[in-house]
């Protein structure tokens, strides 16, 4: 395999090396599910979905990982105050997510384990830590991972203990709990005053709830090993979160990690994207005017490891590279008939483009490859060289497949009909609504009605109001039967 990627720990672009050849096993930290997804969630998703398509593309088997962290302190919080069951609000952000992640034609992962369905994973794990002497019971119910206990804690982010900042984890807050370092962090949470019983759990170290990194560690373990090859995250992930779980779990005895890969984030004005800020973007919002591959390109024509600035013209820039992707596609199909998905799996890929996806997944110039096939076929089918344009037709497909922005795909084709399907629709409605306001203008009663029965045996209603005439799709039960 002749892939490099920038390992985060290294500090450098390494080979990549799977530790069973032709197999590769991928971590991702996935949601929070505190709230609805926006586009900074998602950069990271489809970043990872790119790298997982490369990697099957060259024959591996791959085997990715995407946990739900569905018990946080924020969860419980925003639960609480919108008056809901804390796991009732966490399911229902993560079908948000599972919908976002959808819509954007990210694949899904071999498995998506939720936090609170492997709690005895994750005592199995502590047990070891306790046993080991690198963690200690504080309080009934609070365990703490001992830092100084592990000598190579701050590998990961190059930092030094002592110079290093205690960051809070949402323990060690009561008066009868204290921490042998203030860096120490929280393998094992107590139950806080007024948090439901339902959101705590018993232990031999007493009842309570995971801490955060806690989770990812035993998961990771529990379904790709002690040793596996690539974990990956967001680059706000590195520390504390990535750093604590290498510790822990390297503490525990298991190899971990042996790449780390961080996508940068999506930005506004310099500043990371994100709900406290006040200014994500959510991913519903955008879909409600912006078509779904549309999106997915602007979040993926960066490099993965790059910050992604997101101004008024990203997406306006996003849609028109995919109308011109879209417009070649449907040109060349028409002429050449259509391309079957087998033969897009297979086809050679151009050696540029190739070179470009090895170099740490650089899309931007594996982009510019495509373009330049695209270039050529636009050129073949206006000199009516149908093989040609068939030959670029082929191979444009088979690089955007593995962006996931194949246009004729079934994921963008459906979609593409559909939307397609929808403004021939208002078109039509449009216009005979209009003759209908003409003809009730000028009292040509007849024709107005005719015009309604028309539209309404068609199962379109239409509702006269102050401000105009509205109309809808019927239900079926607004039919009437004949």
């Amino acid at each position: 395999m002749s892939l490099r990627l920038y390992d985060t720990a290294t500090r450098e672009v390494r080979d990549f090396v799977p530790v069973v050849p032709g197999e590769v096993g991928i971590y991702l930290c996935g949601a929070t599910v505190q709230g609805a997804p926006h586009i900074g969630h998602m950069r990271s998703s489809v970043a990872f979905d790119v790298l997982v398509r490369w990697l099957r593309r060259n024959g591996n088997r791959v085997t990715l990982v995407r946990n739900v962290t569905d018990i946080d302190d924020k969860i419980l919080a925003k639960a609480d105050a919108a008056g809901e069951r804390w796991w009732a609000w966490a399911l229902a952000n993560e079908r948000a997510f599972t919908q976002a992640y959808d819509a954007l034609g990210v694949l899904p992962p071999t498995y998506e384990p939720r936090a609170t369905g492997h709690v005895p994973a994750m005592v199995e794990l502590m047990q070891a830590l306790v046993d080991g002497g690198h963690a200690y019971v504080a309080g009934e119910g609070d365990v703490y991972f001992d830092v100084r206990s592990f000598p190579e804690y701050g590998s990961l982010t190059n930092q030094r203990l002592d110079d290093m900042v205690a960051t809070a984890d949402g323990a060690g807050d009561d008066a009868d709990v204290t921490k042998r370092d203030p860096r120490d962090f929280a393998l094992w949470k107590s139950p806080k005053p007024g948090e439901p019983e339902t959101a705590s759990w018993d232990t031999p170290f007493g009842r309570g709830r995971p801490g955060w990194h806690l989770e990812c560690s035993a998961m990771a373990r529990r379904y790709l090993g002690s040793t596996f090859d690539i974990h990956g995250g967001g680059l706000d992930l590195r520390f504390p979160h990535h750093e604590n779980e290498q510790a822990q779990s390297r503490a525990a005895g298991d190899g971990f990690a042996r790449y780390w890969l961080h996508n940068g984030w999506v930005t506004q004005g310099g500043a990371k994207m994100s709900k406290s800020l006040g200014n994500g973007l959510l991913v519903s919002t955008l879909l409600e005017t912006t078509p779904p591959a549309v999106l997915r390109y602007a979040l993926t024509a960066v490099q993965y490891r790059s910050m992604l600035e997101w101004t008024p013209d990203t997406l306006g820039e996003a849609e028109a590279t995919w109308e011109r992707f879209t417009g070649f596609v449907d040109r060349a199909t028409e002429q050449v008939g259509p391309v079957d998905d087998d033969e897009v799996a297979k086809a050679e890929l151009p050696e540029g483009f190739v070179t470009a996806m090895d170099d740490d997944l650089n899309v931007p110039a594996a982009l510019a490859v495509v373009h330049e096939h695209l270039r050529a076929g636009n050129s073949a089918l206006a000199e009516q060289d149908l093989d040609e344009a068939r030959a670029a037709l082929v191979q444009v497909r088979s690089m955007l497949d593995i962006l996931g922005l194949d246009p004729g795909s079934a994921q963008w084709r459906r979609q593409g009909d559909d939307r397609g399907y929808s403004d021939a629709l208002e078109a039509l409605v449009a216009a005979e609504l209009a003759a209908r306001s003409e003809a009730r203008a000028t009292r040509d009663f007849a024709t107005s009605d005719a015009i309604r029965d028309r539209l309404a045996a068609a199962g379109i209603l239409v509702e006269d109001s102050a401000t105009g005439s509205r109309w809808s799709l019927a239900h079926r039960s607004d039919e009437v039967e004949n």
